[in-house]
């Protein structure tokens, strides 16, 4: 059993540091909403009053929150009192800069570090499915492998510090462009008269065949679990994807690479929720993609 500090009991964070509890370990866990801490108490996870008393005498501190600038200040606030050679998980989505810095940060204070965003959503999360993207030493990795397959089914090193983060956003370039194509051909079959049923047997067992199409259809019917069934609840919500998108578009531009789908895909999702439904499971974009009027939410 190990003493872990969980920093941010969000959507995501929350059922994560459950799971820890689940497996054993003592988990102090920091949240700065009230609500958040309440939810989480109830799973068995001890709750600080700081970030600062968390992660002390801690053997691993993972953070889970919204962006870089978030992970930077947090970390800022807690390296020093965490053990010497403590270590140290982000697990947010955040852009490279900001996981290298904070690789930097925390290699200054003595702590092995890792950064570490998942794939899964917050169903993954509370199944303790994720897959965890990691970027830095192999000696992190090594230490932190057994307390993430605590979480999730599939962790796999990346490379060196920033490495998770940048297969994180290029993964999901992936998936945000697939998935409007996929809703684009299902927009289109309904114009032509062609069954979703007609085809989603077809493009599922041929060349058409996704990750978007077969686990996520974004028409109600062929596949029973996507949030499609569910009035587009999410699932993985459009606000999420573009944030994903933006810092593949941010990446893309340091680097000089050429991304005209992906910087496509951003443009998109962004006016998807600039109309109110950046709550939406990311799929929904097909109602946009079809010129259906969206009603905002209530």
């Amino acid at each position: 059993m190990s003493k872990i500090a969980f920093i941010g009991l969000g959507n995501m964070g929350a059922p994560m540091a459950a799971n820890l509890v689940k497996a054993g370990h003592a988990v102090m866990g920091f949240d700065l909403l009230e609500a958040q801490r309440a939810a989480a108490a109830l799973t068995g996870v001890t709750i600080a009053g700081a970030a600062r008393q968390a992660v002390a005498g801690a053997d691993a501190v993972l953070t889970m929150l919204p962006a870089g600038r978030h992970v930077i200040a947090s970390w800022t606030e807690f390296l020093d009192a965490a053990p010497k050679g403590s270590l140290v998980i982000d697990c947010s989505t955040i852009d490279v800069d900001s996981a290298k810095r904070a690789h930097e940060a925390g290699a200054a204070a003595g702590a092995l570090t890792l950064d570490a965003p998942v794939s899964g959503g917050v169903g993954g999360a509370s199944a303790g499915t994720l897959t965890f993207m990691c970027g830095g030493s192999t000696e992190a990795f090594a230490r932190a492998k057994p307390i993430l397959e605590n979480m999730g089914k599939r962790i796999v090193h990346c490379g060196g510090p920033g490495a998770g983060q940048a297969a994180k956003i290029c993964n999901n370039m992936i998936l945000g462009a697939t998935m409007i194509a996929t809703c684009e051909a299902f927009a289109l079959a309904e114009k032509l008269g062609l069954s979703a049923r007609a085809l989603f047997e077809v493009a599922s067992t041929s060349s058409g065949q996704s990750w978007s199409l077969t686990s996520y259809c974004p028409v109600p019917g062929p596949v029973p679990a996507s949030p499609a069934n569910r009035d587009y609840k999410p699932g993985f919500a459009a606000s999420l994807m573009l944030k994903d998108l933006r810092l593949a578009q941010e990446a893309a531009t340091s680097v000089g690479a050429v991304t005209p789908l992906g910087a496509e895909a951003a443009q998109l999702y962004a006016l998807f929720v600039a109309a109110g439904h950046g709550g939406d499971d990311f799929s929904g974009v097909i109602n946009f993609l079809r010129g259906t009027k969206i009603p905002a939410p209530n």
